[in-house]
């Protein structure tokens, strides 16, 4: 069987977190989330992480060569051996070409690249139709999953809202960002034959089922 070195392409709002989720459980390896090293090198106080957040203090963007860093450390970390998914590294070709620096230093390639490829469209739907509570942060959908009243809260009777990084006007920009930054990724690993194309349904039933069925296929069980 391949070792399972895998990374979670996708744009905002098209399932990456609940397929990453279901592959770990799946194929019994760590998800690697730029998110989550970020906090938890800042909040461990780390070299990395004070760096870090001296620029997130200033409003500047953390540079590439301090997130592979962080990304570097994770993965010579013990439970990584067994494979990895990476989620939201790398985000440009720049990253990408330093990522296969570090998995050569590291003797480790990458198995296959899973392009969750959800259109523009349907990814406005997803998003902008988010609402929580004021009060309690319960989440509901308008349309997939929503309150038995509308616009209050099942839980505790608070009023939703949707939150400006979920407004469809907000949502377009971030597209556009990935459009821009991210989605030449695609042809980048597509050139290399790594490219996994899998059209991702909304509901998290039946990710772990569809997620066991991707990895058969590509040798990873």
């Amino acid at each position: 069987m391949k070792k399972a070195n895998l990374i979670m392409l996708g744009a905002p709002g098209s399932g990456k977190g609940t397929r990453a989720v279901a592959l770990c459980e799946v194929l019994n390896v760590v998800q690697v989330a730029t998110g989550d090293l970020f906090r938890n090198n800042i909040k461990g106080g780390t070299e990395l992480g004070k760096l870090a957040k001296s620029y997130i203090d200033k409003g500047e963007l953390v540079p590439d060569e301090v997130t592979a860093s962080m990304v570097k450390d994770r993965l010579q970390q013990p439970d990584t051996q067994k494979g990895f998914i990476l989620d939201g590294f790398p985000r440009t070709i720049k990253q990408a070409e330093m990522l296969e620096s570090i998995l050569k230093e590291l003797g480790e390639e990458i198995t296959a690249v899973i392009f969750l490829d959800v259109p523009d469209a349907e990814i406005v739907k997803r998003i902008s139709g988010r609402v929580i509570c004021e009060k309690c942060q319960a989440p509901y959908h308008k349309e997939y999953s929503p309150s038995k009243v509308e616009g209050v809260c099942d839980k505790c009777g608070g009023k939703l809202y949707t939150r400006d990084d979920d407004k469809p006007e907000t949502v377009l920009n971030r597209l556009e960002v990935f459009r821009k930054n991210t989605f030449p990724l695609v042809e980048f690993y597509e050139k290399k034959g790594l490219i996994v194309r899998i059209p991702p349904e909304l509901s998290a039933e039946g990710a772990v089922s569809d997620m066991r069925k991707l990895s058969q296929e590509l040798g990873l069980l």
